[in-house]
């Protein structure tokens, strides 16, 4: 008796994989191998210690398992969410024999329970639930009760979770906080504050830090600043400011809810602060596209010897993404090399995104070679970073990859894949991309099927556009924008506006910006000048939607056309955000058609200090001058534009020939094919001649007959 007090005594001293063996060593020359004790004490050990493989051995050659030994093995591949084998060995207790003797206790139902909310297998937790009914001490304690409402939350059956509820006349704070959790989990954040208030206010119970959290988590769903900042009394009243969970979930309530002020004041005063908060500020300023402010607080961070996490590093990368600034990308990428986590998926992912974004889509591309798990979002950022670099058809063949390693593209990379495919402009293409659509089942998408009006319009065939259009029986906005863009693109103004007002007229979808920027510049491409002026007109009084600098540009080149250059100039001035190089481009196109070389030098200036290396704008400047037959101006220009070794984009004409898309400017010489291409076009010619001679002719002989 005494050895056995000692070794279970010894096993306070084990906290490691070696000692852990050597006392199992001093068991079995003891003979105590079969103490049903000792080996829970083995199995729970060998799970933290050394792994469950030795702690099923364990159970395994026990010959008398009690439900304690039961328990701790379940409890400990629950731990490491094998769900599946907990459930087997669950289903395997209550089946043996023994089980007469030794019935699952009130800790065991709940490991079973977490397993099955784990699987979302509702059928089996009922049966589960069944099982603990019969057993009046298990299904009336608070414990089984808890973990009861968290599987029914957990597979979005509250209705049963608040019939669980019920069944206790006095529920503690666990149950209670259970409801609220389940609720605000469950996209109820209206029942999960009501319930917490019938909770305080009616049945006097104390919440704890979790029902607070949660509570916190439903405000934020809410958007409820307001309703945060009580939240936020409450905890100050209670003494709980210095529970960090609890005053990180309110650092976040502040940054969703968009106060920012709050949340800096908020943050500067934490008493203590861990790498979730220094995350959350990070993230916040990178998703805002505020790169400067979000890599501030993460370089602080690291100052005050915070290590930043997987999370952390995705957010700084985003920021570096947004500002394009890849000296400090590459920064971020050589610390998360050194940290171990660069080739986690979430990293990865967020590299390549920042790779492309900065236009260094070779770096991008070397990342994604290297790593070892690719998901969809991973594809999708190379798909879509390849169409951003104007590498459209190098995006369609990393999808034919995707397909070829079996992932399966979700919505988003399909909306990618679609868009790059309308910058290649291969109608047979597109057709191949439809017909997957449709096999996938991705054609009630209404997001790809926007992509599919653009991607034909673009492609040449507003036909087919239509079929598509008309084919979508609920359609949203993002559908009829899609529509009167598509016809912008084909210069069918008048077809944009009658789809324009079918909408506003006969359906309840309301027009948003994007809406407006397209029947506009459907407007602009027709030459629609009073009815794009009639419809900036209804955008600003009738819906009262805030412009930005393309609306305003589009504004411009319509007054532009009618020759009103002071009414432009007189939006511009009064415009509330900056004017965009879009709006002095469209002033100088203006001034240029005009010959107004007064506002034509003065929309050349802000174009010169906000987009110096645009080539077209010099050569803009220069033709007006030209007109004007200031010789002198027009040859210090073009000295200008040789210095800063500036080149004016080319138009481009595109063929597609066998499913092949090809290129041209004027005089081109760089195509492959390019001496056959001219030796056929002299043959054409040649016979275009005699062709004409012939016919001439034969109009004189004819002539010559009739006299």
């Amino acid at each position: 008796m005494r050895r056995r007090e000692l070794v279970v005594h010894l096993f306070e001293l084990c906290n490691n994989t070696k000692s852990l063996s050597q006392l199992h060593s001093q068991i079995l020359k003891a003979g105590l191998a079969h103490d049903s004790l000792l080996a829970t004490k083995l199995n729970s050990l060998y799970a933290k210690y050394a792994s469950l493989q030795y702690a099923r051995k364990v159970f395994d050659e026990t010959p008398h398992r009690t439900v304690y030994l039961y328990n701790a093995m379940l409890r400990s591949y629950c731990k490491e969410k094998q769900w599946d084998n907990t459930l087997y060995l669950f289903n395997n207790m209550i089946s043996n024999d023994f089980y007469v003797r030794e019935k699952p206790d009130n800790f065991t139902i709940p490991i079973a329970l977490k397993a099955c909310a784990g699987l979302r297998m509702l059928k089996h937790g009922k049966m589960v639930h069944g099982f603990a009914i019969k057993n009046a001490k298990i299904a009336f304690d608070m414990f089984v009760g808890s973990a009861l409402i968290e599987f029914y939350s957990k597979c979005g059956q509250m209705g049963s979770a608040l019939k669980v509820f019920k069944s206790f006349l006095q529920p503690d704070v666990v149950l209670w906080t259970s409801m609220v959790t389940g609720y605000e989990q469950n996209g109820f954040p209206e029942e999960a504050v009501a319930f917490f208030h019938r909770m305080v206010m009616m049945e006097n119970v104390s919440p704890n830090q979790v029902t607070l959290v949660s509570l916190v988590s439903a405000c934020t769903h809410l958007l409820s600043v307001k309703l945060g900042k009580c939240v936020h009394g409450f905890v100050i009243r209670r003494g709980l400011v210095t529970d960090l969970s609890l005053i990180n979930s309110l650092l976040n309530l502040y940054l969703k809810t968009g106060s920012v002020r709050n949340a800096v004041d908020f943050f500067r005063e934490m008493p203590e602060k861990d790498v979730i908060s220094w995350s959350s500020m990070v993230g916040y300023y990178a998703q805002n596209g505020n790169a400067v402010e979000a890599l501030n607080p993460f370089y602080e961070m690291i100052e005050k010897g915070f290590e930043p996490n997987a999370v952390t590093i995705v957010s700084a990368l985003q920021a570096c993404g947004v500002a394009c600034n890849l000296e400090e990308g590459k920064k971020i990428h050589k610390l998360a090399t050194k940290k171990g986590c660069e080739l986690e998926v979430s990293v990865s992912t967020a590299l390549i995104d920042m790779y492309m974004k900065c236009l260094s889509p070779m770096e991008a591309a070397d990342v994604f070679t290297r790593m070892p798990k690719k998901d969809v979002v991973s594809w999708a950022s190379m798909l879509s970073g390849y169409a951003l670099n104007g590498m459209a058809s190098k995006s369609i063949k990393v999808f034919r990859d995707m397909l070829s390693n079996e992932i399966a593209p979700d919505a988003v990379a399909m909306v990618k894949v679609l868009a790059s495919c309308s910058e290649l402009g291969v109608l047979q293409q597109a057709f191949c991309l439809h017909g997957y659509v449709i096999r996938k089942g991705f054609n009630n998408n209404n997001f790809i099927g926007a992509s599919l009006i653009e991607l034909y319009s673009k492609c040449g065939s507003i036909d087919c556009a239509i079929k598509i259009f008309e084919g979508i029986i609920d359609k949203d906005v993002v559908i009829w924008s899609a529509m009167i863009a598509g016809y912008a693109v084909h210069g069918q103004g008048i077809e944009a506006l009658g789809v324009f007002y079918q909408m506003i007229c006969s359906s309840e979808v309301r027009p948003n910006n994007v809406t407006f920027l397209s029947i506009l510049s459907a407007c602009s491409h027709s030459g629609l000048v009073e009815e794009g002026i009639e419809i900036f007109d209804m955008m600003v009084h009738e819906y009262g939607l805030d412009l930005s600098s393309e609306h305003y540009g589009i504004m411009v080149d319509l007054l532009g056309r009618r020759g009103e250059l002071n009414k432009a100039m007189d939006i511009i001035d009064n415009m509330p955000i900056p004017a965009g190089p879009d709006v002095w481009g469209a002033l100088l196109g203006a001034c240029r058609i005009h010959h107004n070389v007064k506002i034509g030098e003065l929309a050349a200036k802000n174009l010169f200090q906000l987009d110096p290396n645009h080539g077209g704008y010099y050569a803009l400047l220069s033709n007006l001058y030209a007109v004007d037959e200031r010789w002198g101006h027009v040859a210090k220009l073009r000295a200008l534009v040789k210095e800063k070794g500036l080149k004016k984009a080319f138009g481009q004409s595109v063929l597609e020939v066998k499913n092949e898309v090809h290129k041209f400017v004027a005089d081109d010489r760089l195509h492959f094919q390019s001496k056959q291409i001219r030796e056929l076009l002299r043959q054409l010619e040649v016979t275009m001649r005699e062709d004409v001679y012939a016919a001439f002719a034969e109009l004189l002989f004819h002539d010559a007959e009739t006299v």
